[in-house]
């Protein structure tokens, strides 16, 4: 008798278990769930107190050129590597959401380096499916706007050039889109600048392009990159471009 009556209360549950809100139905997953993505915000911080280790020569793929440098910045002193490193973190913060693990060259804004040559190292070991060098230009004070800086064919780069081309093409559009930022005009060709002499693409062995998000010494460009709303906006349509570059990746 009691046998029976616990298999019908164990019955009773069962049955309204299958009833649950769905609340407590399976998630979707989310858009970056098992992938990959490398962030290298360029230069470092630090990098100004240590100049003999910086300017310490490394093989960049193709010639030997220093380790990393300080970068650029405004004419009202506001670093690029400051301006790099927080779009980064709002760039991880969007992309954690998403699902996506992510790798950062860097985690900190006030140590020195690592090099340019371990920079790539790190985001190839990953096994990245996608990755981005953040920069900032100094250039001429009359250029401004953005320029998507793409990889040259050299060996160990060889698989990933057309890859990395379409990203740079989906990063450009929603870049320009979101966050204003006029296409350069002096930097590349309708927003795009093949370079082999840069480390980061020329070691890459992962689909990688570097964007140069503003001139830092044109006014215009430097009026807006200083304020946290437009940092968080350019980080944005990177994640944005992420998602949709992997989402149409064969």
């Amino acid at each position: 008798m009691i046998a029976a009556k616990l298999i019908a209360l164990l019955a009773a549950a069962a049955l309204a278990g299958s009833h649950t809100p769905a609340a407590h139905a399976a998630r979707p997953a989310k858009p970056l769930a098992g992938k990959v993505v490398g962030i290298d915000p360029g230069h470092n911080g630090g990098n100004f107190s240590d100049p003999s280790f910086i300017n310490h020569p490394v093989w960049n793929g193709r010639e030997r050129e220093a380790c990393d440098t300080t970068g650029t910045s405004t004419d009202g002193g506001y670093t690029e590597a400051r301006f790099n490193f927080n779009v980064a973190m709002y760039l991880r913060a969007y992309l954690l959401r998403e699902g996506a693990k992510v790798v950062m060259t860097r985690k900190t804004n006030h140590g020195v380096g690592p090099c340019i040559d371990r920079r790539a190292q790190i985001l190839n070991r990953a096994r990245a499916d996608v990755a981005i060098d953040i920069h900032a230009d100094g250039g001429p004070a009359s250029g401004r706007g953005v320029a998507i800086l793409t990889p040259v064919a050299d060996g160990p780069n060889d698989n990933v050039i057309a890859s990395s081309k379409r990203f740079g093409r989906i990063l450009l559009n929603r870049y320009t889109e979101l966050t204003g930022i006029p296409i350069s005009n002096y930097d590349g060709s309708g927003g795009f600048a093949p370079r082999k002499d840069l480390a980061g693409l020329n070691l890459t062995t992962v689909p990688k392009v570097l964007i140069e998000c503003v001139n830092m010494r044109n006014p215009a460009d430097a009026a807006r990159l200083v304020q946290p709303s437009f940092q968080k906006l350019a980080a944005k349509s990177m994640a944005e471009a992420i998602t949709g570059f992997l989402k149409t990746r064969r």
